[in-house]
């Protein structure tokens, strides 16, 4: 189809958000849009400048016969650290209070607009990891996972406690709960995971980390290799924590439940997003 300039931007621009990751080659769009690949090469310039201005993301040109044009999604350090902060407010309404000291989260793992602002900001601090697969725990894990493989354009496997006849053979391993110290089983079909594979945790809550640890050690048993770990909020009051490399997007550093007082600052994202701009 041919267009003009400004109809390309707006093609190329949504055909590029809806591919991350994906290596598209300067022919692709010349032959999209009936077009030079020096006209194609300087839209491509303009896309970057305003992804980049944005805070959309960038552009990774790779030359060569077997290069193109690659979208990397990634929020900037300014909107991260808006973000971590109104949903530190949103997690400290005392209303989210549960009996136990539990947190209700629902609301915020079943928002698609968070979820969505969340997964992104994943997929930047883990933009130069190489990430073959997320893995998470059902159930609560599963909306996050995917929120973040949509950037990354990976897919997802899920942990669970109990087979599923549907997904046949499964490795499963015993491990103990961080926080409750209660011996726990966990599975994962045969299926999910090749050897080598490169696979990144994601979580919504992690305490003491048992969870977590049984994953890795879960990953172990494939022979795949842990590429990182995010979780969505830690508990700051833990005697021993079982993982210690991860990044969390806010920390929770008490529970009052007799005052009805949550008290929620930023987790270390924003700490290590600033050395790596550095």
């Amino acid at each position: 189809m041919k267009l003009r300039r400004s109809g390309r931007l707006v093609d190329m621009t949504h055909y590029l958000l809806q591919n991350p990751q994906t290596l598209v080659p300067l022919s692709y769009f010349a032959d999209r849009y009936q077009s030079a690949k020096s006209s194609i090469s300087e839209d491509l310039g303009i896309i970057k400048q305003t992804f980049e201005q944005q805070g959309i993301g960038s552009l990774l040109t790779i030359p060569g016969a077997a290069g193109g044009v690659k979208y990397i999604p990634y929020t900037g350090l300014e909107e991260a650290t808006q973000f971590i902060e109104e949903l530190s407010e949103l997690i400290a309404k005392p209303d989210r209070l549960l009996p136990g000291g539990y947190l209700y989260m629902t609301d915020i793992l079943g928002n698609p607009k968070l979820l969505n602002k969340i997964g992104k900001m994943f997929a930047t601090a883990f933009k130069d990891t190489k990430v073959d697969i997320i893995m998470t725990m059902a159930t609560k894990g599963i909306p996050l996972a995917h929120a973040v493989a949509s950037y990354l354009d990976v897919p997802v496997v899920i942990v669970r406690r109990d087979s599923r006849v549907t997904e046949g053979s499964t490795v499963s391993i015993n491990y103990v709960s961080g926080s409750s110290k209660r011996i726990q089983t966990m599975l994962l079909a045969k299926r999910s995971l090749e050897t080598g594979s490169n696979v990144l945790i994601i979580d919504d809550f992690m305490k003491a980390g048992g969870t977590v640890n049984g994953m890795v050690n879960l990953l172990a048993e494939f022979q795949a290799n842990v590429a990182g770990i995010g979780v969505l909020v830690e508990s700051e009051n833990v005697e021993e924590r079982l993982v210690e490399d991860y990044i969390s997007l806010v920390k929770l550093e008490n529970v009052n439940e007799r005052d009805r007082q949550i008290e929620v600052n930023p987790g270390n994202f924003l700490t290590v997003m600033s050395k790596s701009n550095e």
